[in-house]
């Protein structure tokens, strides 16, 4: 057909709508199925191979030495992963509900629901305990994939074309500079890159009336996976459905339309419904996490905003919104190609706009964040504009090399938009390179397409007058054509089939959007490693740790700390239990009493770390304490290794009895004076004649006790006068990092204290009571005292601990957990209440009549989550019911019709 009659064609129906749907293969027909298994599993596989290029290039794990936990990615993705290996496969003291291992307890029901209930984790299993880099690359790599493969699949769906394109867009969008800037660091927003072509199925299905039941199972796995990216894809969908209702049938009745929304809506209310036993845990404990700073919105200077689109640009301050130059090229084409009909080209282009428009302002900022400015990156929801970006892209290309006029219009936006970004901080060594490379490349397959185009249209010419001049010839040649086509299959013919000009046109479309993508995740990667905090691979550090405390392991009679591992939640990758814990939902009781009694802490609170200190051993029964020494300094391409030791001390057990209730703490208290009376015993002395002189303090303390400094704001080092002492380091950096207290050495004779000051920067502010010396005699009486009084046998499940106590018991008995939400406990055979606080810390009275004590956590927010799920169950059941009878009449009628006839 010549192109002014395909063009024809596209300007009456807009490729959509009714005549479209006349025209488009049926789902059983092979013309269909070709591009719908070609295009998604190309875009997968070739989605696959880009990553693992630039992975490569860049001399990243696993196809190099260098180390890719940048960030969370090693601090919290690497441990939660290999926790969730461990629990799959029954090596953990804890459950579902509740993680013995971190924070001293913590809500674990609320974690999966954040980070791991993606079904890609479950492959995990599939590695050994000592591969687990592995694992989390390779789960990266299939939610990328699988994303890219979802977003081709949508294409294809959206409108007929050449597939070897929609599968070249489908990697161009799960490999966009979002993913390779955010997403890959941060697996669990991986699954909203997946979500959003789906979810787009799902509206695509509402406005057609199919797949009623699919639908909503669709968007429950999405949110389930990840409800928070989940979100923000439904909106984005939502985006779509709109303008596919718009512009997809011209002339639609308003009612067809509505119809549309409510399917829609039903299938997204039911889907959430689904999944509200995991997503009302996590809301609720988003509700009790510890709060952080208030962000306000800052939009993007316009030009690091435009620098954003060009290839190997990074950073947090700035939407990741590369595409890729050929696929860019091709969205730009949309507005000016007069071969898309008018209110397609209307609706899509508005509706990018907008949406690239809402990423700047503060309201709509706030509505794709679900009303709270996140810490961090402000600009997470810029995959849905990367995907609206393709399907304009598509919607441009797919029944035809858009015209000179449309080419060159986008052309010259191009090179506007990289004018103008040309002063941005976000250029690269290698930006403007790789854009001009991949720019000619687009510009050499447009031209190539465009003379096989002209071809083409000039030998169909030629053929018409053929056939006015030669009838029988062209019947000849008609014949031949159809067995040609019959040998060929329906549908689009095979790729060697293609004229050579086409092949070598999608050729170079192809190899200029996959070397700029590949040029770009290199340098992401480098620059990531070289601007961000970042953590070592797993090693013979990790190893012997693991192996240690493996060996010292005692749970529930005392807990056993491994101590400092490098990569942050270091019970989660070697085991044990202690108060290392990084989440978004760590609780703020957790935090504050924590952070009360001393313990540092990193992410404003979220991530308090453990606490060498023989108070706070005693006060949560850690009773083996490892030690780490590196054996060389940390590198980012070498595995670290130390010689880690075992030190074992008398502690009290999990379980202990308090006489009463202590007072309450003061504002002015200081960590020395809370511990105390979380103890129960005063073991401090506090000098009251404390001062400091310039970078010095001084104090007075009983000889032989030894000093501590509680210095949470101090960035610095201090050292304890004198030879032989040595400096120790304190990171506080507030309201982000809070140095833990820690120790100096031991009092002089003389019982003079004098500590050397050596702050980073001036201006460090110390509380008013800094300096603590502990009496280790009088906390040795302490804790025999509490363990004469303490339970005399504890037990501990996955989410419970029972705890026998000595006759007579009286007082409060204490568990040595976070009082977090969810905590029933019961003393006795009286029935379970929720747990009170002591100090912070599970508490359970006591009337003296009782000799046991049993405490259960139950995540909050399951009953009710359960509830709504119950209901959304019964709404798909009543959705299926309705669809059969539904489909059941639609099929009876016209036979009963066909057989009145017969009878009569």
């Amino acid at each position: 057909m010549p192109p002014a009659a395909e063009t024809v064609l596209d300007e009456v129906d807009g490729g959509e709508g009714a005549g479209s749907s006349r025209r488009r293969p049926g789902l059983r027909s092979r013309g269909w199925l070709v591009p719908a298994v070609a295009a998604p599993l190309s875009a997968a596989l070739f989605t696959a191979v880009l990553l693992g290029l630039a992975t490569a290039l860049s001399r990243t794990y696993p196809f190099g030495p260098v180390t890719r936990n940048v960030v969370d990615l090693g601090q919290q993705y690497l441990p939660y992963h290999a926790y969730w290996r461990a629990l799959l496969l029954g090596e953990t003291y804890g459950d579902a509900f509740l993680n013995w291992n971190s924070g001293f307890g913590s809500n674990f029901l609320g974690d999966i629901g954040t980070y791991l209930s993606s079904p890609f984790d479950l492959l995990v299993v599939a590695f050994p305990a000592d591969r687990i880099e592995l694992a989390l690359y390779v789960v990266t790599a299939a939610k990328i994939s699988a994303a890219g493969g979802a977003a081709a699949l949508l294409l294809v769906r959206l409108r007929p074309g050449p597939w070897p394109v929609a599968a070249a867009l489908g990697t161009a969008y799960a490999l966009s500079g979002w993913t390779l800037n955010h997403g890959a660091t941060v697996p669990m927003w991986l699954d909203g890159l997946l979500a959003f072509p789906l979810l787009c199925l799902v509206a695509e299905w509402a406005r057609t009336g199919r797949r009623p039941l699919l639908g909503p199972v669709v968007v429950a796995l999405a949110w389930i996976a990840n409800f928070y990216t989940a979100y923000m894809a439904t909106l984005g969908a939502a985006v779509f459905l709109v303008v596919r209702l718009l512009t997809a049938e011209e002339g639609a009745a308003a009612r067809r339309r509505i119809a549309g929304v409510l399917r829609a809506a039903r299938s997204v209310l039911i889907g959430i419904g689904l999944a509200a036993p995991l997503v009302v845990v996590v809301f609720l404990g988003t509700k009790v996490a510890d709060p952080t700073p208030v962000t306000t919105f800052a939009p993007a200077a316009p030009t690091d905003f435009l620098a954003r689109f060009l290839p190997a640009t990074a950073g947090v301050t700035s939407p990741a919104l590369f595409i890729g130059t050929p696929a860019l090229a091709l969205a730009l084409t949309l507005p000016f190609n007069r071969a898309v009909a008018p209110r397609v080209r209307a609706g899509w282009t508005v509706a990018v706009v907008l949406v690239t428009l809402s990423l700047q302002w503060e309201p709509t900022h706030l509505l794709w964040h679900a009303g709270a400015s996140p810490n961090g990156n402000p600009y997470r929801q810029t995959f849905v504009l990367s995907g609206l970006l393709l399907i304009a892209a598509w919607l441009s290309v797919a029944r035809g090399v858009p015209r000179p006029a449309a080419l060159l219009a986008s052309g010259a936006l191009l090179g506007a938009l990289a004018w103008a970004a040309g002063g941005s901080v976000e250029i690269d060594d290698w930006t403007f390179p790789a854009f001009l490379a991949a720019a000619a490349l687009t510009l050499a397959a447009a031209l190539l397409a465009r003379q096989d185009v002209r071809r083409r249209a000039a030998g169909a010419d030629g053929n018409a007058a053929g056939a006015d001049g030669n009838a029988a010839g062209a019947d000849r040649n008609a014949a031949d054509a159809g067995r040609n086509a019959g040998r060929a299959g329906p549908g689009l013919p095979a790729l060697s089939a293609l004229p050579l000009l086409s092949v070598l046109a999608v050729v170079l479309f192809v190899a200029a959007q996959a070397g700029e993508t590949v040029v770009t995740g290199k340098r992401i990667e480098e620059q990531q490693r070289s601007e961000v905090a970042w953590s070592p691979r797993t090693g013979p550090w990790h190893v012997s740790a693991a192996r240690e405390v493996a060996r010292a392991d005692a749970w529930p009679r005392h807990r056993t700390d491994p101590g400092e591992v490098p990569g942050g939640n270091d019970v989660l990758l070697v085991g044990g239990q202690g108060a290392d814990y990084y989440s978004s939902l760590t609780a703020e009781v957790t935090s504050s009493t924590l952070t009360s009694l001393g313990f540092g802490h990193y992410a404003k609170g979220r991530h308090p770390v453990t606490l060498d200190n023989p108070v706070t051993d005693v006060l949560f029964s850690i009773g083996t304490r490892m030690r780490s020494e590196p054996m060389e300094p940390v590198r980012q391409d070498a595995r670290p290794r130390a010689e880690v030791t075992v030190a074992t001390t008398p502690v009290p057990p999990l379980v202990t009895v308090r006489p009463r209730e202590a007072r309450a703490p003061r504002p002015e208290d200081s960590a020395f004076v809370r511990q105390e009376l979380l103890l129960g015993s005063s073991v401090y002395e506090l000098p009251r004649d404390t001062r400091r002189t310039g970078r010095t303090l001084t104090a007075r303390c009983p000889a032989g006790s030894e000093v501590w400094l509680w210095a949470p704001e101090y960035e610095g080092s201090a050292r304890l006068a004198g030879e032989g002492t040595s400096a120790v380091d304190f990171d506080g950096r507030p309201p982000a990092v809070t140095a833990p207290m820690q120790a100096l050495g031991t009092v002089p004779a003389s019982g003079e204290v004098s500590i050397d000051l050596l702050p980073r920067k001036a201006g460090t502010k110390l509380p008013r009571q800094p300096v603590g010396c502990l009496v280790r005699a009088r906390l040795d009486t302490a804790v025999r005292q509490l363990t004469a009084t303490g339970a005399t046998r504890v037990s501990a499940g996955g989410h419970s601990v029972t705890a026998e106590l000595p006759p007579g018991s009286t007082g409060v008995a204490v568990l040595a957990a976070p009082r977090i939400s969810g905590w029933r406990c019961a003393a006795g055979d009286a029935e379970a209440a929720p747990a009170r606080a002591y100090q912070g810390l599970v508490a359970v009275p006591l009337d003296g009549r009782a000799t046991t004590v049993n405490c259960f956590f139950r995540p909050p927010g399951l009953r009710l989550g359960g509830a709504v799920g119950a209901a959304a169950l019964l709404a798909l059941a009543a959705t299926a019911g309705f669809h059969r009878r539904r489909q059941e009449f639609t099929r009876s009628a016209p036979a009963d019709r066909s057989a009145g006839k017969v009878d009569g």
